[in-house]
């Protein structure tokens, strides 16, 4: 069957079409982003945020329309944020990315249907600090649907529900920081979100994935920090549509699925880096 067909090595030329292939649904999932509870119909014509103009055909190609038009409106000058190109550029890398973790068709789908809801819940949680209940459903949905298609290609059922119980592991830690800190360190949406992305990066992976997040939260903290001293308390970043300053709270989804991305790509165990 096609779906089960085996993939081919990754070449220049299958490189460059799962990139093309992932930029464009990147430029999609910006749209489904900036619509998204809003009411909003996906199918309305796109138009400058500022003078509320109606976009060309050559002002939408993902990328390029970006780079061309210098981050600006044709119309009206205004800025247009870096997170569109940076939503665009994303995808298309993870979908190449996908593409080489994939062992077949089936897999490949799976893999670019679940880093396109992943994109959606990172940059929906620095926007507006929430995981919608939606986006938690439907990528655990769609891993448990990987998991039924990896029990059908002959993963055992021993290995599928050892996964599911070091996932289950990863949640309890979270929920024990979200109940002992009464909701500060973290929100509730983080600690449903561990579930589905645990499953991802599999048993064996899941305490890679919780360290390197908080790793990776803590370089990016750090980070801040001196740009806000160097910058004289003035630091800015126009990715989150607004001014962060390092009194800001940083949603941590981002940084879950960082960590989540890393090792599901690399499968990196952080506790070799503690073997002597």
């Amino acid at each position: 069957m096609f779906l089960l067909t085996e993939l081919p090595e990754l070449s220049l030329w299958w490189g460059v079409l799962a990139f093309l292939y992932g930029v464009i649904i990147g430029s999609f999932l910006n749209v489904y982003i900036y619509r998204f509870h809003t009411g909003k119909s996906l199918s309305g014509h796109s138009h400058c945020l500022s003078c509320a103009k109606r976009l060309r055909w050559f002002e939408l190609l993902p990328l390029v329309s970006y780079v061309c038009l210098r981050g600006r409106c044709k119309g009206c000058g205004s800025y247009v944020p870096i997170r569109y190109f940076l939503v665009e550029l994303s995808t298309g890398l993870l979908f190449v990315l996908g593409f080489v973790r994939a062992e077949s068709v089936t897999e490949l789908l799976l893999f670019w249907f679940l880093l396109s809801v992943i994109v959606v819940i990172a940059v929906y949680d620095l926007r507006h600090y929430i995981i919608p209940d939606s986006l938690t459903v439907t990528i655990t949905v769609a891993t448990l649907l990987w998991y039924v298609y990896q029990y059908a290609t002959g993963t055992s059922v021993e290995t599928i529900l050892w996964n599911v119980f070091a996932a289950s592991l990863g949640v309890l830690f979270f929920f024990s920081l979200w109940y002992f800190s009464k909701g500060q360190w973290m929100g509730f949406g983080d600690v449903k979100l561990v579930f589905p992305l645990s499953l991802m990066v599999g048993a064996g992976l899941v305490f890679s994935m919780i360290v390197f997040s908080f790793w990776i939260g803590a370089g990016v903290s750090l980070c801040l920090i001196g740009m806000q001293k160097y910058m004289r308390g003035k630091l800015r970043l126009r990715f989150l549509g607004g001014n962060l300053t390092i009194k800001s709270v940083v949603p941590f989804a981002p940084f879950l699925i960082a960590g989540c991305l890393l090792v599901f790509f690399t499968h990196f165990d952080v506790l070799t880096l503690f073997t002597f």
